[in-house]
């Protein structure tokens, strides 16, 4: 794991790190106040590689379970969490798996029966699984529900429970939200034992790391500065959000008229259109992504 982890450049824990690790490698529940950005894949990745790797018999076993799972509200965000768990676990015969909607089952259910130690889901494609393989997580020792907050506003609570009613009882829960409102509170309550609480942000505070700039502008200006910040800073690697998927693909094209290389991505793109974007928008083929 250290190897990996010095592969990667890096040097010393973040914060989050620095708290979580050990209180995870305790096997203790916690509930984790963390934004992105702050290091949290990090802080319960190797944590869970370093207590799934302590039985290596395990890890040469054809067709085991799952014994750790990490539910996350996106497709992206459940592929960017496995690979985060491929490159810390690299040196070891830990096997990742992620599964979400928007692309064939089959090969997904194919690699479930290859043997899988970390399984890496969204609620409903987890739901799909499970109903055509009902002990697919009866081994789970770790469960992790990442980005808790935006689970509940995407209206994934009933989901939730329903996989939560599938876990072995006997099990250590791990929960990260940027945010704690009522009905997160309420959430913790039903599954968590006893956590121990990890505040890295206060409240919604933004991450220490970050700029933030307005800019008060007409409506009908808006794309004009947009356009005129990208070229007279010199930008690359810039994230737009708008408020639409009509307005994502029209700023998108708006700016790939003005020489700007750009791509959107939203809900109503193929997995395969979302998942180029992205790559493309990383290695720097695409400047812009909507």
């Amino acid at each position: 794991i250290l190897r990996a982890i010095a592969e990667q450049g890096y040097e010393s824990p973040t914060e989050i790190q620095n708290q979580a690790i050990e209180i995870i490698l305790d096997g203790d529940d916690m509930l984790a106040g963390s934004q992105t950005g702050t290091g949290k894949t990090a802080a319960f990745a190797l944590p869970i590689i370093e207590n799934l790797s302590a039985d290596a018999a395990r890890l040469k076993q054809k067709g085991r379970k799952p014994r750790a799972l990490i539910l996350t509200p996106t497709r992206e965000l459940a592929a960017q969490v496995c690979e985060s768990f491929r490159t810390y676990g690299k040196f070891l015969p830990l096997q990742s798996v992620e599964i979400f909607g928007g692309v064939s089952i089959i090969p997904q259910k194919e690699k479930l029966r290859r043997g899988v130690d970390v399984l890496v889901a969204t609620p409903g494609r987890l739901l799909d699984h499970l109903s055509q393989n009902r002990g697919l997580l009866s081994e789970i020792e770790i469960f992790v529900l990442d980005e808790a907050d935006r689970m509940l506003d995407m209206g994934f609570i009933h989901d939730i429970k329903k996989v939560l009613a599938t876990l072995p009882k006997a099990r250590q829960n791990l929960m990260f939200s940027a945010t704690y409102s009522q009905d997160i509170k309420k959430l913790a309550q039903t599954f968590l034992r006893n956590p121990v609480f990890v505040e890295v942000t206060k409240g919604n505070s933004a991450a220490a790391t970050v700029a933030q700039l307005v800019y008060k502008v007409e409506k009908s200006h808006k794309r004009h500065l947009l356009r005129h910040l990208i070229e007279d800073g010199a930008w690359h690697q810039v994230l737009v959000f708008t408020r639409t998927k009509h307005g994502a693909n029209r700023l998108a094209q708006q700016l790939s008229t003005s020489k700007i290389e750009t791509a959107a991505i939203h809900g109503n793109k193929s997995q395969g259109a979302r998942t180029a974007a992205l790559a493309n928008f990383k290695s720097g083929k695409v400047r812009v992504l909507v």
